[in-house]
């Protein structure tokens, strides 16, 4: 699959990608930090399931209808090369998703993000070999310096070789779904090849978040049924974490149509500063002096990214 479309960002909107980028990491940390608690009564499966099931309705009726309203845009007609990119970041995402939850269960809230957060260096190689997003040797630097500081926040003193292994698998395996995902999407939203970005990356996100729901509620009618009466049964935070999961990928996305998902994704890594909170504040988890040096390098990495682009 390849998108050949020009990069939106030529089109004069400057810095807005970092701002819907940093608006979105501060909304799924709150909603990682929901989908955590629930795994606990829901499980893998039924966490996971709760941010599409209860996300789709936020996308569909509310984000779609209001860009249509608001904006004067009509639903556009997605070519047939649409449906193979958001196919690709739909499942990708539900295996991301699904194997970030199992991985946080056994690890703290922040050393499982710090796995996960491999992501930016390999979305810059999806990105290269599929959609041909360039990547400058400056952002290239940023990358890896981001990256290294979220592996030294990964190094813990003490875990055992065999749990220290397999969390790292599982998290950089999770890292790259979620990579994959990025570069599914951002595929799908450009194929579009609308002169509006915003219709674009809301009518991506709501025949997204669709897909999702109705593969995974299939997946628990046929498999595990009671799960979905335990979800329905915790609508009010399954609520709140849809909704939350909902408006951090509308701004996902948003940033996906105007610029490169190695940029979106590495200056994403400011939700290890919001994991820093949620860990020291909410789940009373005592923050290190290795994890703090970890933390001062992906500020490192971002603020280069950010002087680079």
């Amino acid at each position: 699959m390849d998108a050949r479309v020009k990069p939106a960002h030529d089109g004069g909107l400057g810095m807005l990608w970092a701002v819907f980028t940093l608006i979105a990491a501060a909304a799924q940390t709150a909603r990682n930090a929901m989908q955590r608690e629930l795994t606990a009564t829901l499980g893998t499966v039924g966490a996971t399931h709760v941010r599409f099931l209860f996300g789709f309705p936020f996308a569909l009726f509310v984000f779609l209808p209001g860009v249509m309203y608001f904006a004067g845009y009509s639903l556009p007609n997605p070519p047939a090369i649409f449906w193979p990119w958001v196919v690709a970041g739909a499942v990708t995402q539900i295996a991301a998703t699904a194997t970030m939850l199992s991985v946080m269960g056994e690890r703290s809230f922040v050393v499982a993000y710090a796995y996960i957060k491999t992501e930016p260096v390999q979305v810059a190689l999806f990105g290269l070999i599929f959609l041909h997003d360039h990547v400058t040797p400056l952002t290239a630097a940023a990358i890896v310096i981001a990256t290294v500081g979220v592996i030294v926040i990964s190094l813990k003193p003490g875990a055992s070789k065999v749990s220290t292994r397999r969390s790292t698998a599982i998290g950089i395996a999770s890292g790259a779904l979620f990579a994959l995902s990025a570069i599914g999407y951002r595929g799908a939203i450009l194929s579009l090849q609308l002169p509006h970005f915003v219709m674009s990356a809301t009518f991506t996100l709501a025949v997204g978040l669709l897909m999702q729901a109705a593969m995974l509620t299939l997946y628990l009618v046929l498999r595990e049924p009671k799960v979905l009466g335990n979800i329905m049964r915790a609508w009010k935070p399954s609520l709140f974490a849809g909704f939350m999961g909902a408006f951090a990928s509308e701004f996902w996305f948003l940033a996906f149509a105007i610029a490169t998902a190695a940029n979106v994704r590495t200056l994403a890594l400011v939700e290890v500063l919001f994991a820093q909170g949620v860990t020291r504040f909410i789940f009373k988890q005592p923050t290190t002096n290795r994890e703090l040096g970890g933390v001062a390098l992906v500020v490192l990495g971002v603020l280069l990214l950010v002087w680079a682009y």
